[in-house]
Parts: C-alpha cells; structure tokens; sequence
C-alpha cells in the first residue's frame, strides 16, 4: 500500500476529506455517504449519484508541493473517510506532453498530450477503478463485478488483488487476449461474453442480483467518477492553474468527461481557479456513436446505438448510462461531439507513433484525428490551447490494430 503523508490535515472532521454528502445528478435527493449506494433508489429517476464537498472550507493549493506524485495529493477532495483504505498502485500525475512535431505540423498549434498510458495496468481506467475498490473496502464488500471493454476490467482485477476483494469481469469475447490473460494474472474470474459491453452489462446485472456481489459499471456507483475528476485537478495544476481552451476527450461511458467537468466546479468553489472553462470535445468511433448522433440532434439524453465492431474497444458502448450527463458538459461548455472512422483512428495512431515516439491507443488516435477535423473546420483557432487525451498505452491493443507500416 503506498504510504501517504499530508501536511495540511482536517482536525475540525478527524478525517482528510471533506466529502459530505451523496446527491443525485438529476433530481437532487440527498443520500447518506456512510451507505453502500448505487444510482437514486427513486423508480422514477434511477440517475447517477455524485460526492458532494465542504468547498466553504478554505484549501491553500501550495501544499500541493510537498504531496506525493499521484491522484491521492487531492485527498480533501476525495471521498475515502479513511487513509487506511486507500488502495494505491501509484495512479495518477501523468505526463502532460507538449507535443515536439503535431502541432507544428498542423499549423503552429499549442497542443498537449495527456498520456494516460504511464498509469498503473496502462490506462485511465485505473484512476477511477483505484477509487472505486478504496470505496468498496470502505464499506465492507468483499466482491465486484465489472463490464468492460478491457481496459477497466484489467485495472479492477489489479485493485481488487491488492485489497483483497473477489473480481469478476465480464468481456465481449473478442476483446483482445491481452485483456483476458491480464485479469485471470490478478485473479479474476473471467467471463466472455457473445456481444458488445452493453450485453456484458445485462449479465453483471443479473449475476449480481443472484451473487450479492457489487456492480461497479461506469456511473451506475459514485466513485469512479471521483478518481478519473482527478483528471481535470491535474492538467489545471500542470498548466500554472490556468484551463486550456479546448479538452478533446474519446468518449465511452463518459465518466472522465463528466469528472473534470466536476473538478473544474469543485477547484473555482475552493478558489483554485477562476469561472473560465475549456470547451470539451467528446470523440467516438463512428461504428459506435451515440452521444455524437444525439448530439447532432440536440437531445438531451443518447439512445441504443446499433454499433458494429471498433478498433477502439474503449469507444464501443453503445449507450453510456450517464447520457444525459456527458451532452450536458458539452452543451454548458460550448462543446462538440465528433465520431472517427476506424481507418482514421489506425492512422492517427500511426502519425503519432512516427512523429512523437509514442504508441497511443486507438482513442488516443482518434482525438489526434478529431483535433485535426476541428482544426480544419476552424473551430479551433491558433491561439489556442489544446489538451488532448491519450487514455491507455497502444502495446495492448497491437493484436486489434494489426498495423502495417
């Protein structure tokens, strides 16, 4: 367990949270953050819960400094009651890159690679999943289950390894092998699946009723989202707390988009920041595209997508529970929504590799390829500054991309 020292501490609570409260996304409905909690219990509403902070209280951000290297240096701001549960494999405080060739190449834009890749078991996905198990050993569960593309159901089976918890995921069956040998090496219980991750959702959901075990999909319990906000703490603090223009993120189930949304409310009511917001980009694969379809037609909330196979594996959900949460960061922050064919996405991944020396994933390809759409269109202009976000490493998905070169 990484060991973890924090020179401001909270006497007032006892604790080093502020957290207080979970509240629904939609209908307000407070719940108590001592319980085990899911979605709102209300039939009628179902939407995700969020943790709510004390942001009254005041937080200096220069003692930051002196914090470890990793997504715990939030801790006030995190929802863990407790530093004895924290379960740690060092995630966060990746590399913030500014680009040596792209953005030139595209013409003299300021571009900045978020490479998520440097995490533990090499995605995003292990920030949210770090913060989920810490939770679950919190309140006493001994079991999770987890749909996933890959990615996440490898960062669960890692976690739960440390903490001691039972993991069992459940994979469409053409997820590549490396996701598969990956979990069974921590100690999953693997089970593939004839269809995409929505399907693998349905048997999570059942299983779970007949087993007790716990659900951790994406936004269907409240703290993923809590780690992957960590996010957008970062590229604020690794920017001089100054928000880039626009953030170009590969939208699945949403939950990092929705987190740095959080987190960018969260720093402006501590007064880490001002009320200046970057315009958020939401990227799919153009096979699997629901929230840039319900975009484009200005609904509120995405429906089942008829999606066929991706490169992309993180991209193919074909309905993101939290829907309605991820249009509306993009509608309040004067977003866009974007979908990438896979030939593009190959060919991203490519461009990179040969002018930056990294190997991106798949999403990381696509929202090169979207930055340089948006670049096309001018909805980007050159003054500007531009995060994007490679979410995993690329050497995990080489048996998908099959590259040629």
């Amino acid at each position: 367990m990484l060991e973890l020292s924090y020179p401001l501490r909270l006497k007032a609570t006892g604790t080093n949270t502020l957290f207080t409260h979970l509240v629904c996304s939609a209908c307000g409905e407070i719940y108590d953050k001592n319980q085990v909690a899911t979605v709102c219990r209300k039939p009628d509403c179902q939407h995700p819960l969020l943790a709510a902070y004390n942001t009254g209280r005041r937080l200096n951000r220069k003692y930051l400094r002196h914090r470890p290297a990793t997504m715990w240096r939030y801790r006030e701001m995190l929802p863990l009651l407790s530093d004895k549960n924290i379960i740690s494999l060092g995630e966060g405080m990746t590399p913030m890159l500014k680009t040596a060739h792209l953005g030139r190449k595209a013409g003299g834009y300021t571009v900045y690679i978020k490479d998520e890749s440097n995490n533990p078991t090499g995605s995003f996905k292990a920030r949210g999943l770090s913060m989920a198990v810490s939770k679950a050993k919190e309140l006493g569960i001994t079991a999770c289950a987890i749909p996933t593309a890959g990615n996440a159901g490898g960062a669960l089976s890692a976690y739960c390894a440390q903490a001691g918890i039972e993991a069992h995921v459940f994979m469409p069956r053409e997820t590549p092998d490396v996701f598969k040998q990956e979990c069974r090496l921590f100690g999953a219980n693997v089970t593939l699946v004839d269809g995409n991750i929505y399907n693998c959702g349905q048997m999570v959901r059942e299983q779970t009723v007949i087993h007790g075990w716990f659900d951790v999909s994406t936004t269907k319990e409240p703290y993923r989202i809590e780690g992957k906000k960590t996010l957008g703490y970062e590229i604020a603090e690794q920017l001089h707390w100054e928000l880039p223009d626009v953030i170009i993120y590969p939208t699945g189930g949403g939950t990092g988009l929705i987190g740095m949304w959080k987190a960018f409310d969260e720093m402006e009511q501590l007064g880490w920041i001002g009320p200046e917001r970057p315009r958020m980009v939401a990227i799919q694969a153009a096979n699997c595209a629901p929230v840039v379809k319900a975009f484009t037609e200005n609904s509120k909330h995405t429906d089942l997508y008829p999606d066929t196979f991706t490169v992309a594996n993180g991209l193919r959900v074909p309905k993101p529970y939290a829907g309605s949460l991820i249009l509306k960061v993009l509608q309040e922050s004067r977003g866009t929504a974007l979908a990438i064919s896979d030939e593009e996405i190959i060919a991203g991944v490519k461009e990179i590799a040969r002018e930056e020396g990294l190997l991106v994933s798949p999403e990381g390809g696509a929202v090169w390829q979207g930055f340089k759409q948006l670049v096309q269109s001018r909805w980007i202009h050159p003054e500007e500054r531009v995060v994007i976000v490679n979410t995993g490493s690329g050497y995990k998905y080489l048996e998908n991309l099959n590259l040629s070169v």
